[in-house]
């Protein structure tokens, strides 16, 4: 991989105001894939392709991404910096909208990373639950969002997003077939492991 490009990939999504995965909550994920070394990986929310990128240094020897993205000028950006960071081979980008692509996926996934739609997230959980070996962990972003998720907040605007992150963590913390623990690093981030 081109750290070099990688460096450059980040500091224009920071300049750009693209939402990135944030340093401390890479590091988090970036332990548990070198533990895991992950055959396969799926993750809901591409952007520019950064996390992805991040994530392709730690799978097993022909491991894959799958990455899902529906804003079509991230679409060709990410598939631009895959490129400058020569990676093609490991990561692979469905066109469109999550909530269409994931129920045609048939494949089985060691770790699934959910950084999208905040108001999807359980959803996604389905999904992922769907598809996810046994063993596997399911990984989502900002699910503290802001903070809002803890606190009494009930702003009209980011009503559902805070209703559907609080099912999302009341579902993988209440399952007892997950085993969940939700970090207060980046914005928070949830690591669920399936029994």
């Amino acid at each position: 991989m081109n750290k070099i490009e990688l460096q450059k990939i980040k500091e224009k999504a920071l300049e750009e105001h693209i939402p990135i995965i944030m340093d401390d909550t890479l590091e988090v994920i970036q332990r548990i894939l070198e533990e895991r070394k992950p055959n396969k990986i799926l993750e809901i929310g591409t952007a520019v392709g950064y996390s992805a990128i991040c994530f392709s240094e730690f799978l097993s020897e022909n491991g894959k991404i799958d990455t899902i993205e529906r804003d079509l000028d991230r679409v060709k950006q990410a598939r631009e910096n895959i490129k400058l960071t020569e990676v093609e081979g490991k990561i692979n980008i469905y066109e469109g909208d999550a909530v269409e692509i994931l129920p045609t996926l048939n494949e089985t996934y060691d770790i699934v990373f959910i950084d999208a739609a905040k108001g999807k997230y359980p959803f996604f959980l389905k999904e992922a639950m769907r598809m996810i070996n046994k063993n596997g962990i399911i990984i989502a972003d900002n699910v503290l969002y802001k903070g809002y998720v803890m606190g009494d907040y009930n702003k009209h605007k980011q009503r559902t997003a805070v209703r559907n992150l609080r099912e999302y963590i009341k579902e993988i913390t209440e399952n007892e077939n997950i085993e969940t623990e939700i970090l207060e690093v980046g914005d928070g981030l949830a690591i669920s492991k399936i029994k």
